[in-house]
């Protein structure tokens, strides 16, 4: 398989298997050591690198990010961050001036993400550098040495957008055929492969041959289908590409829905979100996976398709019981789409680290409120059962019902005949009834006016 595209300003072309990670292809094949080998699965940002193309820079995981995926785009390593005549970027510097590096070996990866918010103008800080973790400095010096670059000039080199245009990065086929480019192509090709495995941003897949060390099969890579990606709004409704970033659809869906965009911000690094899909998010069917409780909770629609033409149902249908979802062999998610409406939506994630973690429990909940009375109630919440789920008992406790706290707690108590939970690593059984009982409570008491942040730390 051949990947053609540009590594730090020059053209290359790569010959690997699909599966090959740019972070083992980078230190093997090309002796760009800097780049490093942490976790291997995405979480410390070690091997971050600066991946560029039409859409613009921005920082992904090397370890988990597989060749095919950077056919045509340009790529800067931590061996170009620094000018071709060995002056340093003004992040470099100022990590130097304020002490940001101590044994060196997360520095790296910190180095390229903080050049890739630089170029970005992004200067969220805490929220750019969450994927990348040091051990031994302390993030104190690290975050003065990026608010001390903000303002600096960007350097002409790190502008790989124009050279890609220049230069006019040729696309090759990444398996000795024509890899899927359309809807209808990617159909055929899975009524072919049955069950092949599709990879669209890799956080998940990519852990399957890092840490698994899966043989994957038939693998169909969606990076080039642009019609599986964007979100669209309407006056009547949000459809969403199964193909759109995290990243993406936080930007889209913020504005509407401002509680929904707070919890994709914490769903995982920006690393992850740079990568990570809704519609893998969605097919891999996992029970605590951040995305569904939110679209069941504003009663979002799944559209499937396959050869045998497209297939729509509720999302909160998709959700079988664990490991099994409505998905034919031949089927793959295309796109959701959420009715336009006033938004009444209130998205909890319980999770030990605020930052970059696995929800313990997820909840969404949509209570509408007419003249007083609960008019809807939407409350779907994951980590409580083998799949995201709907409180049905919660909500016909809450529905048609004075919206007032004797009704809030006649819900919270229904809300044990919705869910028998698990005990596990991340939270006991009785633990997580009690928390998603409470976001129920939660959203009364925010309704009321009463102040619930919680990293609000009072004395």
């Amino acid at each position: 398989m051949r990947t053609t595209f540009l590594l730090n300003g020059r053209n290359v072309t790569a010959d690997t298997s699909p599966t090959t990670t740019l972070l083992d292809w980078l230190r093997e094949e090309q002796a760009l050591t800097g780049t490093k080998e942490g976790c291997n699965e995405g979480d410390c940002g070690a091997c971050s690198v600066m991946v560029t193309d039409a859409d613009g820079a921005r920082a992904l995981n090397a370890c988990i990010l597989f060749m095919p995926q950077i056919e045509g785009k340009a790529v800067r390593t931590v061996e170009g961050i620094a000018a071709p005549d060995g002056t340093l970027h003004p992040v470099q510097e100022a990590m130097v001036e304020h002490h940001g590096s101590q044994c060196g070996f997360c520095t790296p990866g910190f180095i390229t993400t903080m050049a890739t918010a630089h170029l970005n103008g992004a200067t969220d800080h805490d929220t750019q550098l969450a994927g990348n973790l040091c051990r031994c400095t302390g993030y104190a010096p690290i975050i003065r040495a990026a608010k001390a670059a903000e303002n600096a000039p960007i350097p002409e080199h790190m502008h790989d957008q124009a050279l890609l245009s220049a230069k006019n990065i040729p696309g090759t086929a990444q398996t000795g055929t024509e890899p899927p480019t359309t809807p209808d192509a990617l159909a055929k090709w899975m009524d072919q492969n049955p069950g092949g495995t599709l990879v669209a941003g890799a956080t998940d897949v990519g852990l399957w041959v890092t840490k698994g060390f899966r043989e994957l099969g038939p693998t169909a890579f969606l990076n080039r289908i642009p019609e599986l990606s964007g979100v669209t709004i309407s006056d009547t409704e949000i459809r969403i590409g199964a193909g759109t970033t995290l990243t993406e659809l936080q930007d889209a869906i913020a504005p509407l829905h401002p509680s929904f965009g707070e919890l994709i911000r914490r769903y995982g690094s920006v690393q992850v979100r740079n990568a990570a899909t809704i519609g893998g998010n969605i097919a891999n069917g996992s029970p605590i996976g951040d995305g569904s409780p939110a679209l069941i909770a504003l009663g979002a629609t799944l559209h499937l398709r396959s050869v045998d033409g497209p297939r729509s149902l509720p999302l909160q249908d998709f959700f079988v019981y664990y490991g099994k979802q409505n998905r034919a062999p031949n089927e793959f998610v295309e796109a959701i789409t959420i009715p336009r409406q006033a938004d009444h939506l209130r998205c909890y994630k319980l999770s030990k680290r605020f930052d970059q973690d696995i929800s313990a429990v997820c909840g969404c909940l949509w209570i509408e409120v007419q003249d007083g009375t609960v008019h809807t109630a939407r409350l779907a919440y994951g980590g409580m059962a083998g799949t995201p789920k709907r409180a049905a008992a919660a909500e016909a406790a809450l529905t048609d019902q004075p919206w007032q706290e004797d009704t809030v707690r006649a819900a919270m108590d229904a809300l044990s005949r919705d869910f028998t939970p698990l005990s596990d690593m991340r939270a006991s059984a009785a633990y997580r009834m009690e928390t998603a009982q409470n976001m129920i409570w939660r959203c009364w008491t925010e309704d009321q006016g009463l102040a619930t942040d919680i990293l609000d730390v009072t004395p």
